[in-house]
């Protein structure tokens, strides 16, 4: 992938692509562009087949991301007044690889319901958690409730939201809320081969396990993209589906005993 972002980076190693949120300056903050970015350059991850995971990660060593800015946006009630951070959520439930947080400092606001729509979590020994949203005026009544929930419980899921608690690494793993510590110091090479552990396993397999997981939150259209996706895919290999075509455009009736094979 050749194209260049304004906000965050794009690389690839192998299986292993990796989107850089790149605003170390200010907390790699979402901004408009960075969601559009994001958003975009995982459709296209989404339509190649060299890479099997994706890691996402933020600039420098102190922040994973703490929120959003909406600096440059049109002051209104609708859509386009609303920073677009449910794009990015989205399009990491859709895609078909298993995408990987990698928390290299503080994981704040936005920024932790980022991680916990991702679908696993490797974080460093000095990273933080934080929801902040009642503190500033601000709530994630949506992904930042639901999933937060089925990873914490609800009791903890509504304390985290009530009271506002920081967090630490080794709190976030005993809670549920990430899978992985790892020393400061071994953040990068722990990380990869994280990522590499998870490319050697089945894509085909992985991408219908996380459809499904998907669906029970996705409503109609999580289900719908399991079975077109996936179960339609396998089915277009099928005896059924050959000979079915080939009777339609033959224009004679479907030989039943060709289904099976």
């Amino acid at each position: 992938m050749d194209k260049q972002y304004e906000e965050i980076i794009y690389s690839e190693d192998g299986p292993v692509a990796t989107i850089t949120l790149n605003r170390p300056h200010d907390g790699n903050m979402f901004t408009p562009t960075m969601c559009h970015e994001i958003r975009d350059c995982i459709n296209e991850i989404r339509r190649e087949t060299r890479t099997r995971v994706l890691v996402l990660t933020g600039a420098g060593d102190k922040f994973f991301c703490i929120g959003g800015r909406k600096e440059g946006m049109e002051d209104t009630q609708l859509y386009a007044g609303v920073l677009p951070t449910l794009d990015i959520y989205e399009s990491i439930d859709r895609l078909q690889k298993p995408v990987v947080a990698a928390v290299n400092g503080f994981a704040v606001g936005g920024g932790n319901v980022l991680q916990m729509v991702c679908d696993v979590t490797v974080a460093k020994e000095s990273a933080l958690f934080r929801q902040v949203g009642p503190m500033m005026g601000s709530f994630d009544a949506g992904y930042g409730t639901w999933y937060l929930e089925d990873l914490v419980g609800k009791k903890r899921a509504k304390d985290i939201w009530y009271r506002n608690p920081k967090i630490s690494s080794r709190e976030a793993l005993e809670i549920g809320l990430i899978n992985k510590v790892v020393p400061d110091a071994e953040f990068s090479s722990s990380v990869r081969a994280y990522a590499l552990e998870i490319a050697d396993r089945g894509a085909f397999a992985l991408a219908s396990i996380k459809a499904a997981f998907n669906a029970r939150h996705g409503g109609v259209g999580g289900l719908s993209r399991m079975a077109h996706d996936l179960l339609l895919r396998g089915y277009l290999d099928t005896g059924e589906h050959h000979e079915l075509a080939a009777s339609m455009a033959e224009k004679r009736r479907p030989d039943a005993s060709k289904f099976g094979h």
